[in-house]
């Protein structure tokens, strides 16, 4: 059996550190009827992925999941050639490929890649390897023209990363000769020489202010709603990211991570990116945000040592919550906030509540502490950076700050 049209080859990390053949028809019968080396890369590409998802991060492993997907397809489907073959030329084919797939490849919306029917994962036809949707802030559209597709900068360099880390992985396991990704990177003509001043994407002080009075507003007239104005306070005040606040496969944040030092310093303990543990400093005025949250879950005003409630609880069902529930309960807040910022101020200045995301908070934050003057050697190890240059180059850009100043300084005449 051959294909045309491009199908879902690896689940979630969970399911594929269980994967049976027999429990996959659809893949199963992929490999029985095509060349002997579509399985034995299908394997490689399996072995990669739980190598990646048991030493890195769940993102992590659906990122790389993405790429290696993609690029095993287009082994099998386009170009018909084992990937232990390929040099150079090749890969800059495929980059060609990705930057310009055909229609038949590309989706408008999320799906999940695999459906139970019967008792079996059987592929979900709606899916798609690449996908293109309107901007956030953008009208939907019923028809979207998938010919307009076009990979982002990012995209490009995440799937030149992913293809050359599992390059590197099949070079130490002595599967392929060299690393065709890395040699072909410097000479893909779709990436572009970025000398542009970056912005960081972030809420205005007024924004914030309007997300945080509607999200207590919201919270006032619905107990329900505490659940948001705490995510809320949490992501900007203590610069998390969405996953920080997540349920995770390995890490369950519970209210016990709440904890004070001798001096009645409060920490939050915190399983970031790179699997890194860390203590965030809790300020005296998030305090009251964590007791109100507490108190609606009928708990005690402070979190109790070793306490082990969830930290962000389901209102139906037991335990934490996935990183896309948490974000519905931000842009919840994000739509109303902007409602009403454009009633009472104009549609001009909300509009960046339209195009924010969760992790602007985590920015707007870290920004905000930085203009006020905090030491940034302090808001850098808050952030979890490995490095202080990491947030003076994302936050501060001193040097485009006074570049800006001198020029706005400019005459006509």
């Amino acid at each position: 059996m051959s294909i045309n049209k491009p199908v879902p080859l690896f689940p979630s990390y969970i399911e594929l550190c269980d994967f049976e053949f027999e429990d996959y028809p659809a893949i199963d019968s992929l490999f029985k009827s095509n060349e002997p080396w579509w399985l034995e890369h299908f394997t490689w590409g399996k072995s990669f992925l739980e190598f990646t998802g048991r030493n890195k991060s769940i993102h992590t492993y659906d990122r790389f999941r993405n790429e290696i997907e993609r690029f095993l397809l287009w082994t099998f489907i386009e170009k018909k050639k084992p990937i232990n073959e390929l040099r150079k030329a090749d890969i800059l084919e495929y980059s060609d490929f990705c930057w310009q797939p055909p229609i038949t490849w590309i989706g408008t919306s999320n799906q999940e890649r695999f459906k139970i029917s019967n008792g079996y994962s059987t592929a979900n036809e709606l899916w798609f390897p690449f996908k293109i949707q309107p901007a956030k802030n953008q009208i939907q559209h019923r028809e979207i023209n998938k010919k307009k597709y076009r990979p982002s900068q990012q995209t490009l360099k995440s799937m030149f990363t992913a293809l050359s880390v599992f390059y590197n992985f099949l070079m130490s396991n002595e599967l392929c000769p060299g690393n065709p990704a890395q040699v072909a990177r410097k000479d893909c003509r779709h990436f572009i020489t970025d000398a542009q001043v970056k912005e960081v994407k972030r809420l205005t002080t007024m924004q914030w202010q309007f997300v945080l009075d509607t999200a207590e507003e919201m919270a006032n007239n619905n107990p329900n709603y505490e659940r948001n104005l705490f995510v809320i306070a949490s992501l900007k005040t203590l610069f998390l990211r969405i996953s920080e606040l997540s349920e995770r496969p390995n890490w369950s944040p519970v209210m016990g991570h709440f904890w004070q030092d001798e001096d009645e310093n409060w920490w939050l303990k915190v399983f970031g990116k790179g699997r890194k543990l860390r203590d965030i400093t809790v300020p005296t005025d998030f305090i009251p945000f964590l007791k109100r949250y507490r108190l609606s879950r009928g708990l005690t005003s402070i979190p109790l040592s070793n306490e082990n409630s969830v930290l962000v609880e389901k209102i139906r069902g037991e335990g934490g919550m996935s990183a896309r529930h948490l974000r519905r309960l931000v842009q919840d807040v994000f739509d109303k906030s902007y409602e009403n910022m454009r009633i009472a101020v104009s549609p001009t200045k909300a509009q960046k509540l339209k195009e924010a995301s969760t992790h602007w908070l985590r920015h707007t934050g870290a920004s905000m502490e930085i203009a006020r003057g905090r030491p940034l050697k302090d808001v850098s190890e808050d952030l979890g950076h490995a490095s202080m240059a990491t947030t003076d180059t994302v936050y501060v850009q001193s040097e485009n700050k006074q570049r800006a100043e001198s020029g706005r300084r400019r005459k006509v005449d």
